[in-house]
């Protein structure tokens, strides 16, 4: 962990290991995630993931347990709360049972993977979330991933189709980017094989390995791409397209992984954006600045070359006196994600107008 105090080093901005991984774990639908350490670990994040499906109109509760570790147990070893946990966790009927360790239960050393070992019946995955070891959010995700994949199996067959990996289940418009993903992939007659993971049963990721390629959603997990390629000879593309040009060059990708020509596909994707910047025509000419979505924040170099690609297909000037559009964080997905964009560049072209 860089102890650097420098706003512009992440590493101290990036979140909790444990809030990533239960971001992805979470969304084993019939799962139980348990958090062994201190109740206040699993109040935070609990009320996180459960705020955050309420935005998006999902009225559930993420199945989250405690061990709610003392005191005592912090002095004398906390595996027997740890085993009552789990004990409690089965009585709920759950088909998977993933449990997820803290800083303190690290510290004080209880032998998490040697407890969720013994048999239970149905599978109990010990997730190492661990932040102070040198974890932020990211590598939350990349473990929970990796223990996610471990129920999976070689599959006996695969299907012309994709996986998504590691969608940002917190983030604003998760759905609508899948969406986009699929729209795009639907042009080459690839279907999505699994949503890996968001909306699933344990059930589910046995179909993991039947795909023909997985589809990172940022190059950061990488590392899990290679892990699946390992396991299941399954090729990636390591990003969620971004971009005109990126956009297009995913389905070339795409296309030269599954065997398939992607040259119309492409046409048919540049025709789709020509039609989608016609409908921006109004704001044609406009000045225009861009600026960091925040002032403790750098400029994301590829959101500020995606931003000043849709500015010059857009006729618009780039110059010190614009209006100032901030920069998407993160990069919008596909063309549907530039679109979106847009209609924010209009609002805010067409707010100057009226104010001067």
């Amino acid at each position: 962990m860089n102890s650097n105090p420098s706003p512009s080093n992440s590493s101290r901005f990036e979140g909790c290991t444990l809030t990533g991984a239960l971001s992805v774990l979470t969304e084993i639908r019939d799962a139980v995630c348990i958090v062994h350490g201190p109740a206040g670990c699993t109040h935070h994040n609990f009320s996180l993931l459960h705020a955050t499906l309420l935005s998006n109109d999902r009225l559930e509760a993420p199945r989250l347990l405690s061990t709610r570790l003392t005191e005592n147990d912090i002095i004398f070893g906390g595996e027997e709360a740890l085993e009552k946990t789990i004990a409690r966790a089965l009585s709920l009927s759950p088909a998977s049972v993933f449990v997820l360790s803290t800083c303190i239960v690290e510290t004080i050393g209880d032998d998490t993977a040697a407890v969720c070992a013994k048999a239970q019946g149905v599978p109990v995955i010990a997730v190492p979330t661990a932040g102070f070891l040198g974890g932020v959010f990211e590598t939350g995700i990349r473990n929970a991933l990796a223990s996610a994949a471990s129920l999976a199996r070689p599959p006996a067959e695969t299907t012309l189709s994709a996986n998504l990996v590691g969608e940002k289940n917190l983030e604003y418009g998760v759905d609508e980017n899948a969406a986009e993903i699929a729209r795009l992939l639907s042009r080459l007659g690839i279907g999505i094989n699994l949503r890996f993971v968001r909306g699933i049963g344990t059930r589910d990721i046995g179909r993991l390995g039947s795909a023909t390629v997985n589809i990172l959603r940022e190059p950061a997990l990488r590392p899990v791409g290679e892990d699946l390629r390992k396991r299941f000879a399954t090729p990636y593309v390591d990003s969620f397209p971004a971009g005109l040009a990126g956009t297009c060059r995913f389905l070339e990708e795409v296309g030269r992984i599954c065997g398939i020509d992607a040259s119309a596909a492409v046409e048919e994707e540049r025709a789709c954006q020509a039609a989608i910047f016609e409908r921006f025509a109004d704001i044609a000419g406009s000045r225009v600045h861009f600026e960091p979505p925040h002032p403790m924040l750098e400029a994301d170099p590829d959101a500020e070359t995606i931003c000043t690609e849709c500015a010059e297909a857009l006729g618009l000037t780039i110059a010190p006196d614009g209006t100032a559009i901030p920069l998407p964080y993160p990069a919008p997905v596909g063309t549907a994600g530039l679109r979106r964009m847009l209609h924010r560049w209009r609002v805010l072209i067409r707010g100057e107008r009226r104010a001067v």
